[in-house]
């Protein structure tokens, strides 16, 4: 499941919501699509365990999480995704 549009900001102010856990399960779903491996949060490795080459590959399914939830910042994947 890959929606193009989330619901607007008002909609998904809580993170103890369906919606929101639906957001977190999708990025975290969507991390290990794009890297091979679990998310932090998800029981994977931390970013402190990554090589550098894992580095970069997180980096860039975090960058593309984030446009994929309306987001333009990589920092808002850790509160889905775990440091």
């Amino acid at each position: 499941m890959r929606p193009d549009v989330w619901p607007s900001r008002s909609c998904r102010s809580s993170n103890d919501t369906p919606a929101a856990r639906n957001r977190h399960t999708y990025a975290q779903n969507r991390y290990e699509e794009l890297t091979g491996w679990k998310a932090p949060a998800a029981g994977g490795p931390t970013a402190k365990t990554l090589t550098p080459k894992q580095c970069e590959s997180d980096r860039q399914a975090r960058l593309t999480i984030s446009r994929e939830l309306g987001h333009e910042r990589e920092q808002i994947t850790a509160a889905y995704c775990g440091r």
